[in-house]
């Protein structure tokens, strides 16, 4: 490059290259927006499931401070409790809301 051309140049900054790093960013490392929606490596009691928080006292769109649990327990009919993960198990837990909103008849109760 000659120096006229040099002086004409134009340095933009550029984003760091990730692959530089030595540790995996938060992509590289398959994590979830939230923290609290991820799933324990290890075995956990329904019990230890039920106390865990997905979001914990922050405000929602109205301003309203909310808190949700990353597990909602559950009870089956046979009298067992369930831990039903927020994220993955939301249809399974739409049906037990559903379930909940009708009588022995089947009539919705609302």
């Amino acid at each position: 490059m000659t120096e006229n051309n040099q002086e004409n140049q134009i340095n933009q900054p550029v984003s760091e290259d990730t692959h530089l790093h030595e540790e995996p960013n938060v992509k590289e490392r398959n994590l979830t927006a939230n923290p609290g929606d991820r799933i324990a490596d290890e075995s956990q009691s329904v019990e230890e499931k039920g106390q865990q928080l997905a979001v914990d006292d922050v405000p929602d769109i109205t301003g309203d401070r909310i808190t949700v649990p990353t597990y909602f327990v559950v009870d089956e009919p046979n009298g067992e409790k369930k831990a039903l993960h927020h994220v993955k198990d939301a249809e399974e837990i739409s049906d037990v809301i559903r379930q909940a909103r009708v009588d022995e008849n089947g009539n919705r109760i609302w």
